[in-house]
């Protein structure tokens, strides 16, 4: 508990003195509300928008947690592949790196013909931008396995298989975490994007079309709401995914202690 507090409460107190600087400052220097909404303001339209926003933040979460989902996946079996022959890592991982290089903007309106609007395009748009960080974290991890220890599993003629599960990815799950937790940032931004191209109004719309929406009707109060709300999503998914590799490290340090010894 006394650690949640050491390393939750300094950005929390931060985060206040700056809304209550950024209030200061409006009440002072009396901005025009369209270009500079305070935080009280905004606040105030989250609440009179809640039901929208509330939908609106569950639609992004799940088009999110769906990309991470497959990124992750689609990752971590590509890295595994790549690591088991060196012509598909040169053949293949310069191509992969093309999903880094390409703007998502460029490469969202395929997915719109592609896959039709709605869910499929934005969950396809958030899995394009965030692959990219798992597949190069964990291919790095699985090629940095101790050469001692692949040493010593080819003089007992492990295979490939035995290799890759009991030395390679043990060995890279600290890659992989890191990986994870950036591809959890790159997912909301993914979606977000597919979601201005493809996304839907009505009631059920996403957080990007509620951006939209609102910038057209000069409702900047409403765009940081929204904005604001993506940044949540995009803080629990790293949080969740943070716990999850914490504990994952936790076990691999202690099962490294345990080997040393």
């Amino acid at each position: 508990m006394k650690n949640i507090v050491r390393v939750g409460l300094p950005p929390i107190l931060t985060a206040i003195a700056l809304l209550v600087a950024w209030e200061i400052a409006v009440m002072v220097l009396k901005p025009a509300a369209y270009l500079l909404p305070s935080p009280l303001m905004i606040l105030r339209a989250a609440i009179a928008d809640s039901r929208q926003l509330l939908t609106a933040t569950l639609s992004t979460a799940i088009s999110a947690s769906l990309g991470f989902l497959i990124a992750a996946v689609v990752g971590m079996v590509g890295a595994s592949l790549l690591c088991q022959s060196a012509f598909l890592q040169r053949g293949l991982y310069p191509l992969a790196s093309l999903f880094q290089m390409v703007p998502l903007v460029a490469i969202a309106p395929l997915l719109v013909i592609w896959l039709g609007y709605g869910l499929s395009a934005t969950v396809a748009s958030a899995a394009i931008v965030a692959v990219f960080p798992v597949l190069a974290n964990t291919l790095d991890g699985l090629r940095s396995a101790d050469p001692g220890l692949r040493e010593l599993f080819r003089i007992y003629k492990a295979n490939r298989f035995t290799r890759w599960w009991k030395l390679e990815l043990p060995s890279a799950t600290p890659n992989i975490v890191t990986g994870l937790r950036i591809a959890a940032g790159l997912s909301v931004i993914g979606t977000v994007v597919g979601e201005f191209v493809s996304g839907y109004a009505g009631e059920n719309a996403p957080l990007g079309m509620v951006v939209l929406a609102a910038m057209r009707s000069a409702r900047t109060d409403l765009v940081f709401a929204a904005v604001a709300l993506c940044a949540v999503v995009g803080f629990a998914l790293f949080g969740v995914v943070s716990f999850l590799g914490w504990l994952s490290l936790r076990s691999w340090h202690a099962s490294t202690l345990s080997r040393q010894s």
